[in-house]
Protein backbone atom coordinates (compact mmCIF):
# COMPACT_ATOMS: atom_id res chain seq x y z
CA UNK A 1 0.00 0.00 0.00
CA UNK A 2 1.18 3.21 -0.96
CA UNK A 3 1.29 6.05 2.01
CA UNK A 4 2.24 9.64 1.34
CA UNK A 5 3.36 12.33 4.14
CA UNK A 6 3.60 15.07 1.39
CA UNK A 7 1.31 16.91 -0.61
CA UNK A 8 3.46 17.24 -3.58
CA UNK A 9 4.36 13.71 -3.99
CA UNK A 10 0.81 12.52 -4.14
CA UNK A 11 -0.43 15.23 -6.00
CA UNK A 12 2.02 14.56 -8.72
CA UNK A 13 0.85 10.50 -8.11
CA UNK A 14 -2.65 11.00 -8.28
CA UNK A 15 -2.35 13.41 -11.58
CA UNK A 16 -0.83 10.80 -12.91
CA UNK A 17 -3.47 8.20 -12.49
CA UNK A 18 -6.36 10.39 -13.50
CA UNK A 19 -3.80 10.74 -16.89
CA UNK A 20 -4.40 6.56 -17.08
CA UNK A 21 -8.55 7.33 -16.75
CA UNK A 22 -8.39 6.40 -13.26
CA UNK A 23 -11.50 7.65 -11.15
CA UNK A 24 -10.18 9.10 -7.63
CA UNK A 25 -13.04 8.37 -4.48
CA UNK A 26 -11.93 10.09 -1.30
CA UNK A 27 -12.65 8.95 1.97
CA UNK A 28 -10.89 12.05 4.51
CA UNK A 29 -10.46 10.62 8.11
CA UNK A 30 -8.70 11.62 11.80
CA UNK A 31 -7.75 7.90 12.24
CA UNK A 32 -8.19 5.58 14.71
CA UNK A 33 -10.22 3.52 12.05
CA UNK A 34 -13.29 1.44 12.59
CA UNK A 35 -16.12 -0.24 11.09
CA UNK A 36 -18.03 2.72 10.40
CA UNK A 37 -15.11 4.23 8.11
CA UNK A 38 -14.26 0.47 6.63
CA UNK A 39 -18.04 1.08 5.00
CA UNK A 40 -17.05 4.52 3.48
CA UNK A 41 -14.23 3.23 1.88
CA UNK A 42 -15.98 -0.02 1.11
CA UNK A 43 -18.81 2.43 -0.66
CA UNK A 44 -15.73 4.74 -2.55
CA UNK A 45 -13.87 1.69 -3.84
CA UNK A 46 -17.29 0.11 -5.36
CA UNK A 47 -17.24 2.91 -7.26
CA UNK A 48 -13.81 4.40 -7.90
CA UNK A 49 -10.76 2.75 -9.76
CA UNK A 50 -8.68 3.80 -6.82
CA UNK A 51 -9.40 5.10 -3.33
CA UNK A 52 -7.31 7.83 -1.05
CA UNK A 53 -7.70 8.02 2.65
CA UNK A 54 -6.50 10.99 4.39
CA UNK A 55 -5.50 9.89 8.12
CA UNK A 56 -4.74 13.59 9.71
CA UNK A 57 -5.70 14.75 13.29
CA UNK A 58 -6.72 18.64 12.24
CA UNK A 59 -5.73 20.79 15.14
CA UNK A 60 -7.95 23.76 13.78
CA UNK A 61 -11.57 22.32 13.84
CA UNK A 62 -10.72 21.41 17.88
CA UNK A 63 -11.93 24.27 20.27
CA UNK A 64 -10.87 21.94 23.64
CA UNK A 65 -7.00 21.26 23.52
CA UNK A 66 -7.29 18.34 25.91
CA UNK A 67 -9.50 16.73 23.71
CA UNK A 68 -6.93 17.40 20.66
CA UNK A 69 -4.11 15.60 22.66
CA UNK A 70 -6.45 12.64 23.89
CA UNK A 71 -7.71 11.88 20.07
CA UNK A 72 -6.22 8.45 19.22
CA UNK A 73 -3.09 8.47 16.99
CA UNK A 74 -2.89 5.14 15.54
CA UNK A 75 -1.39 5.07 11.95
CA UNK A 76 0.00 1.57 11.89
CA UNK A 77 -3.00 0.29 12.36
CA UNK A 78 -4.73 2.06 10.37
CA UNK A 79 -2.42 1.35 7.41
CA UNK A 80 -2.77 -2.57 8.41
CA UNK A 81 -6.44 -2.26 8.71
CA UNK A 82 -7.17 -0.17 5.20
CA UNK A 83 -4.71 -3.35 3.86
CA UNK A 84 -6.93 -6.11 4.95
CA UNK A 85 -9.26 -4.27 2.39
CA UNK A 86 -8.02 -3.47 -0.90
CA UNK A 87 -4.62 -2.82 -2.70
CA UNK A 88 -6.20 -0.25 -4.44
CA UNK A 89 -6.59 2.24 -1.57
CA UNK A 90 -3.95 5.19 -1.42
CA UNK A 91 -3.47 6.92 2.39
CA UNK A 92 -2.22 10.24 2.45
CA UNK A 93 -1.20 11.40 6.44
CA UNK A 94 0.46 13.98 6.38
CA UNK A 95 2.51 15.89 9.17
CA UNK A 96 0.17 19.42 10.23
CA UNK A 97 3.50 21.43 8.32
CA UNK A 98 2.34 19.59 4.91
CA UNK A 99 -0.83 20.85 5.61
CA UNK A 100 -0.52 24.24 6.85
CA UNK A 101 2.88 25.02 5.77
CA UNK A 102 3.71 26.24 9.53
CA UNK A 103 0.48 28.25 9.43
CA UNK A 104 -2.04 26.50 11.91
CA UNK A 105 -5.02 28.92 11.17
CA UNK A 106 -8.32 27.97 10.15
CA UNK A 107 -9.52 30.07 7.48
CA UNK A 108 -13.05 31.97 8.53
CA UNK A 109 -16.08 31.00 6.47
CA UNK A 110 -19.84 31.58 5.79
CA UNK A 111 -21.73 28.77 5.40
CA UNK A 112 -25.12 30.85 5.21
CA UNK A 113 -25.87 30.39 8.87
CA UNK A 114 -25.71 26.67 8.68
CA UNK A 115 -22.48 26.75 11.15
CA UNK A 116 -24.26 28.41 13.84
CA UNK A 117 -26.81 25.50 14.58
CA UNK A 118 -26.35 23.05 17.30
CA UNK A 119 -22.75 21.67 17.19
CA UNK A 120 -21.76 25.22 15.91
CA UNK A 121 -23.40 26.87 19.22
CA UNK A 122 -21.59 24.36 21.52
CA UNK A 123 -18.30 24.61 19.63
CA UNK A 124 -16.67 27.94 18.67
CA UNK A 125 -14.83 28.21 15.18
CA UNK A 126 -15.11 23.90 14.72
CA UNK A 127 -16.65 24.29 11.04
CA UNK A 128 -13.80 26.92 10.33
CA UNK A 129 -11.41 24.19 11.07
CA UNK A 130 -13.91 21.71 9.35
CA UNK A 131 -13.98 23.88 6.09
CA UNK A 132 -10.44 24.80 6.40
CA UNK A 133 -9.03 21.00 6.03
CA UNK A 134 -11.73 19.69 3.96
CA UNK A 135 -11.36 22.50 1.14
CA UNK A 136 -7.57 21.90 1.40
CA UNK A 137 -7.19 17.96 0.87
CA UNK A 138 -10.02 18.56 -2.14
CA UNK A 139 -7.45 20.71 -3.57
CA UNK A 140 -4.30 17.98 -2.52
CA UNK A 141 -6.13 15.04 -3.36
CA UNK A 142 -7.97 16.05 -6.22
CA UNK A 143 -11.06 13.21 -5.60
CA UNK A 144 -13.84 12.92 -8.49
CA UNK A 145 -15.98 11.79 -5.10
CA UNK A 146 -15.77 12.21 -1.95
CA UNK A 147 -17.38 10.27 0.71
CA UNK A 148 -18.64 11.17 4.26
CA UNK A 149 -21.14 9.76 7.12
CA UNK A 150 -24.41 10.70 8.23
CA UNK A 151 -22.83 10.65 11.72
CA UNK A 152 -21.86 14.39 11.27
CA UNK A 153 -24.75 15.26 9.42
CA UNK A 154 -24.15 18.60 9.80
CA UNK A 155 -20.99 18.78 9.07
CA UNK A 156 -21.70 16.73 5.70
CA UNK A 157 -24.08 19.47 4.61
CA UNK A 158 -21.76 22.16 5.51
CA UNK A 159 -19.20 20.62 2.95
CA UNK A 160 -22.14 20.60 0.54
CA UNK A 161 -22.27 24.28 0.86
CA UNK A 162 -18.79 24.59 0.48
CA UNK A 163 -18.10 22.39 -2.74
CA UNK A 164 -21.09 24.57 -4.08
CA UNK A 165 -19.78 27.75 -2.64
CA UNK A 166 -16.57 27.63 -3.98
CA UNK A 167 -17.14 25.78 -7.39
CA UNK A 168 -15.23 22.66 -6.21
CA UNK A 169 -14.97 19.77 -8.76
CA UNK A 170 -15.69 17.07 -6.71
CA UNK A 171 -19.61 14.99 -5.61
CA UNK A 172 -20.17 14.74 -2.46
CA UNK A 173 -21.66 11.10 -1.44
CA UNK A 174 -23.60 11.26 2.21
CA UNK A 175 -23.47 7.27 4.03
CA UNK A 176 -25.84 6.21 5.71
CA UNK A 177 -24.98 6.25 9.92
CA UNK A 178 -22.42 2.62 10.88
CA UNK A 179 -24.01 1.36 14.02
CA UNK A 180 -22.65 -1.09 16.45
CA UNK A 181 -24.64 -4.23 17.50
CA UNK A 182 -26.13 -2.55 20.45
CA UNK A 183 -27.23 0.57 17.97
CA UNK A 184 -24.54 3.16 19.54
CA UNK A 185 -23.26 5.02 16.06
CA UNK A 186 -19.49 4.09 15.44
CA UNK A 187 -17.26 6.41 16.47
CA UNK A 188 -13.27 6.67 17.37
CA UNK A 189 -14.46 8.08 20.72
CA UNK A 190 -16.19 4.70 21.97
CA UNK A 191 -12.96 2.73 23.07
CA UNK A 192 -12.35 5.34 25.77
CA UNK A 193 -16.00 5.10 26.87
CA UNK A 194 -15.11 3.05 30.71
CA UNK A 195 -17.54 -0.13 30.88
CA UNK A 196 -20.64 1.30 32.85
CA UNK A 197 -20.79 4.46 29.96
CA UNK A 198 -20.56 1.77 27.30
CA UNK A 199 -23.28 -0.14 28.65
CA UNK A 200 -25.01 2.84 29.11
CA UNK A 201 -24.51 4.68 25.85
CA UNK A 202 -26.82 2.74 23.43
CA UNK A 203 -29.60 4.33 25.14
CA UNK A 204 -29.23 7.37 23.25
CA UNK A 205 -29.75 5.58 19.61
CA UNK A 206 -33.09 3.87 21.69
CA UNK A 207 -34.11 7.33 22.84
CA UNK A 208 -33.71 8.70 19.32
CA UNK A 209 -36.04 5.81 17.59
CA UNK A 210 -38.67 5.95 20.28
CA UNK A 211 -38.38 9.95 19.53
CA UNK A 212 -38.94 9.34 15.79
CA UNK A 213 -42.30 7.71 17.06
CA UNK A 214 -43.60 10.43 19.09
CA UNK A 215 -42.83 12.78 15.99
CA UNK A 216 -45.63 11.46 14.44
CA UNK A 217 -48.42 12.53 16.54
CA UNK A 218 -46.95 14.87 18.65
CA UNK A 219 -45.41 18.60 18.28
CA UNK A 220 -41.44 19.16 17.86
CA UNK A 221 -41.37 21.30 21.21
CA UNK A 222 -43.29 18.30 22.98
CA UNK A 223 -40.96 15.32 21.51
CA UNK A 224 -37.94 17.46 22.50
CA UNK A 225 -39.52 18.10 26.01
CA UNK A 226 -40.07 14.38 26.38
CA UNK A 227 -36.20 13.47 25.53
CA UNK A 228 -34.89 16.02 28.21
CA UNK A 229 -37.10 14.45 30.49
CA UNK A 230 -35.68 10.82 29.67
CA UNK A 231 -32.44 12.25 30.27
CA UNK A 232 -33.20 14.05 33.15
CA UNK A 233 -33.81 10.53 34.73
CA UNK A 234 -30.85 8.70 33.24
CA UNK A 235 -27.95 8.30 36.16
CA UNK A 236 -24.93 8.25 33.75
CA UNK A 237 -25.69 10.05 30.38
CA UNK A 238 -26.22 13.99 30.20
CA UNK A 239 -28.04 15.49 27.76
CA UNK A 240 -26.22 18.47 26.29
CA UNK A 241 -29.03 19.17 23.29
CA UNK A 242 -31.81 17.43 21.70
CA UNK A 243 -33.12 18.97 18.94
CA UNK A 244 -35.50 18.77 15.75
CA UNK A 245 -34.63 21.08 12.65
CA UNK A 246 -35.22 20.98 8.89
CA UNK A 247 -32.87 19.20 7.18
CA UNK A 248 -32.13 21.99 4.23
CA UNK A 249 -31.49 24.84 6.81
CA UNK A 250 -30.60 23.30 10.37
CA UNK A 251 -32.91 25.32 12.10
CA UNK A 252 -34.66 24.48 15.08
CA UNK A 253 -38.40 23.65 14.10
CA UNK A 254 -40.96 25.95 15.55
CA UNK A 255 -43.90 24.46 14.16
CA UNK A 256 -44.10 21.04 11.57
CA UNK A 257 -45.02 21.50 7.89
CA UNK A 258 -46.09 18.45 6.20
CA UNK A 259 -44.22 19.75 2.92
CA UNK A 260 -40.59 19.87 4.94
CA UNK A 261 -38.22 17.12 5.58
CA UNK A 262 -36.94 17.07 9.60
CA UNK A 263 -33.98 15.37 11.22
CA UNK A 264 -33.40 14.83 14.98
CA UNK A 265 -30.06 15.76 16.28
CA UNK A 266 -28.38 14.64 19.86
CA UNK A 267 -25.57 15.17 21.16
CA UNK A 268 -24.60 13.58 24.76
CA UNK A 269 -22.02 13.23 27.77
CA UNK A 270 -20.50 9.43 28.66
CA UNK A 271 -18.67 10.66 31.52
CA UNK A 272 -15.73 13.45 29.91
CA UNK A 273 -16.87 11.31 26.33
CA UNK A 274 -18.68 13.38 24.03
CA UNK A 275 -21.27 11.43 21.37
CA UNK A 276 -23.32 12.68 18.79
CA UNK A 277 -26.30 10.98 17.10
CA UNK A 278 -28.78 11.87 14.57
CA UNK A 279 -31.69 9.92 12.89
CA UNK A 280 -33.98 10.72 9.88
CA UNK A 281 -37.99 11.67 11.00
CA UNK A 282 -39.90 11.65 7.63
Amino acid sequence: MLVFTNKSKIGAHISSLKHEGETIGFVPTMGALHQGHLSLVKEGLANNSRLVVSIFVNPTQFDNADDLAKYPRTLEDDVALLNTVSDKIIVYAPTVDDIYDGNTKAQQFSFDGLEFEMEGKFRAGHFDGVGTIVKRLFEIVTPNNAYFGEKDFQQLTIIKRLVSKYQLPVTIVGCDIFRESSGLAMSSRNVRLKPDYKQAAPFIYKTLKEAKVKFGTKSADKTTKWVQQQFDKHELLQLEYFIIADVDTLKTVKRKNKTNTYRAFIAVYADDIRLIDNIALN
